[in-house]
């Protein structure tokens, strides 16, 4: 059947529920790494617990996208079932996350946040090949790009706009601030009304033989079918081949980007360090403290639990041994941070360990002098600021990418999609290098500029040159195995980026970024091996 070309508002529906989609995302990835380090965990642990979020892409997206295409509800279609399962559970871990009272509640929430969004997303990628023809499509997914940079705006700012703009403060001295979990209830209510909005105005097209198609997919088992779902990247076309070498060092860089953006911008532009005087007497009074009979016994108890008390301390774990386990976190550290910085003159804190500090309970113990309480308050404030400008430069390139994607069709007309592509990555990569030379707030900004233009052809051009080379019976299946390399990459970057800065660069997170600037720019180059013909490679 071939299909009609789509109106202006016909394609702007189809793509709005992108707008709500990119709130979770956005506000996943400005604030979950705050989260954690507000929770205790180092920025060596980071990586790890971020495997959530490309390990649950890995399983969901393909198994999605092949029972979406052998979906057909008789009122919302092939893709649209999927979109509401998403916002509903995707919703519901928005409003958990900023309240995760531990770090493994964050953890699992994640896992649970980042699959809901996939099921939700992955199908909105096969919903433009689904219902516009060829030449439409750079247009459709350009479209996907403009709604995802404006979620993306306005979802990244918001911690920074409710502090700044409508006094939202926060409720304790340390901790969460109150602007970041408003921003997480803000968001679950964008996610679920704007794909309820292109559920509600959409239309899909139904199989041309309902009959066969409902017996073709009758033969075909749960597991016939979750086993064919990841045999995929066997049998892929060969434009698919040649992009995915080009996805995987695009992503490699944006998970740098993602998971070490905060702690580098905090720790390079503004000012998380104490006089080492200060940290002597941080340090000496930590080690009085947990070196009295109580503590240390306790924490000794805690390696000679059974295997089924450990198991238990995670999901019910009780206040006094999890204040004992953020004690010896803490105590290994401050070791750390006690060789790395001696003979320094400052010494760079973590932000787990100045919560761990300022706790309420803990820090009277402690009897710190004023000066070094004040010190503290002052670089716990130092990183909230820095990590609302996080949101903030996030937010600017994501609005660089929202109006950068409305250029991109004229581009690929004039250059060819591939060779925009190319210049799009190479203005990230260059982006993402320059912000090891920056050393202000404002100078960041001028570095999303570049990461902006290669976020928004990082969301269109693959697909767009992708799309033609797939059949439309397995559009959703394809898109769901190329998405393999995106996920790929995010788990070699968490299984690597740590033990590459911390044996070769000293542990200074800033070096991520220049790596993955490195990394996007090898994509750029690689993108011009890209076979770019709308050619169907595979049969129906």
């Amino acid at each position: 059947m071939k299909k009609r070309a789509l109106g202006f508002w016909e394609i702007w529906n189809m793509s709005f529920g992108f707008l709500g989609i990119q709130f979770g995302f956005a506000l996943q990835n400005a604030n979950v790494s705050r989260i954690f380090e507000t929770l205790g965990a180092s920025k060596d642990e980071l990586p790890i617990l971020w495997l959530a979020a490309p390990v649950t892409g890995l399983i969901v997206q393909p198994i999605i996208g092949y029972f979406s295409d052998r979906t057909w509800h008789p009122k919302l279609g092939r893709r649209r079932p999927y979109f509401l399962l998403g916002a509903i559970l995707a919703s519901l871990a928005l409003i958990v996350m900023p309240n995760s009272p531990m770090l493994w509640v964050a953890a699992g929430t994640l896992w649970i946040m980042d699959a809901s969004i996939n099921i939700s997303m992955e199908p909105f990628r096969a919903f433009v090949g689904d219902l516009l023809p060829e030449e439409q499509r750079t247009r459709g997914f350009a479209m996907q790009s403009f709604f995802i940079g404006i979620g993306a705006v306005v979802a990244s700012m918001l911690p920074y706009m409710l502090k700044n703009w409508f006094g939202v403060e926060d409720e304790s001295t340390s901790g969460l601030p109150a602007s970041v979990k408003w921003s997480f209830y803000l968001g679950a209510i964008a996610f679920f009304g704007t794909v309820l909005w292109t559920i509600l105005t959409t239309k899909e097209y139904p199989p041309e033989d309902m009959e066969a198609f409902r017996k073709e997919n009758a033969e075909v088992g749960v597991f016939d079918g979750i086993k064919e779902s990841f045999m995929g990247i066997f049998k892929m076309p060969k434009t698919m081949k040649q992009l995915s070498l080009v996805q995987f060092f695009t992503w490699f860089a944006l998970f740098s980007m993602w998971i070490y953006t905060t702690t580098s911008i905090t720790s390079h532009v503004y000012d998380m360090k104490v006089s080492t005087a200060q940290f002597d007497e941080m340090h000496s009074k930590f080690k009085a403290e947990i070196l009295t009979q109580n503590r240390k016994d306790g924490i000794a108890k805690l390696d000679d639990i059974s295997f089924s008390e450990k198991i238990k301390s995670v999901f019910v774990p009780s206040p006094e041994r999890s204040l004992l386990k953020r004690i010896n976190a803490a105590d290994s550290e401050m070791e750390s941070l006690n060789n790395k910085y001696e003979g320094s003159e400052d010494v760079l804190l973590s932000k787990g360990i100045i919560d761990f500090l300022r706790d309420k309970e803990f820090s009277k113990s402690l009897n710190l002098t004023n000066t070094t309480n004040e010190r503290l308050t002052y670089v716990n404030d130092q990183y909230n600021e820095g990590g609302d400008w996080v949101g903030v430069c996030f937010a600017v390139y994501n609005g660089i990418a929202a109006l950068f994607a409305l250029l991109l069709p004229f581009l690929a007309r004039r250059f060819s999609r591939k060779v925009t592509h190319m210049l799009c990555l190479i203005a990230g990569g260059l982006g993402l290098i320059s912000i090891f030379f920056i050393t202000s707030n404002t100078g960041l900004l001028i570095a999303m500029v570049g990461i902006g233009i290669a976020w928004a052809s990082i969301l269109s051009m693959p697909y767009a040159m992708l799309a033609g080379a797939l059949p439309e019976s397995k559009m959703g299946y394809y898109m769901g195995v190329f998405n393999f390399f995106i996920v790929i990459p995010q788990i070699v970057s968490a299984g690597i980026l740590g033990y590459v800065l911390n044996k070769l660069f000293g542990g200074e997170p800033i070096y991520a970024l220049v790596i993955g600037g490195m990394m996007m720019i090898l994509a750029g180059i690689l993108t011009l091996r890209v076979n770019d013909k709308a050619t169907i490679e595979i049969n129906e």
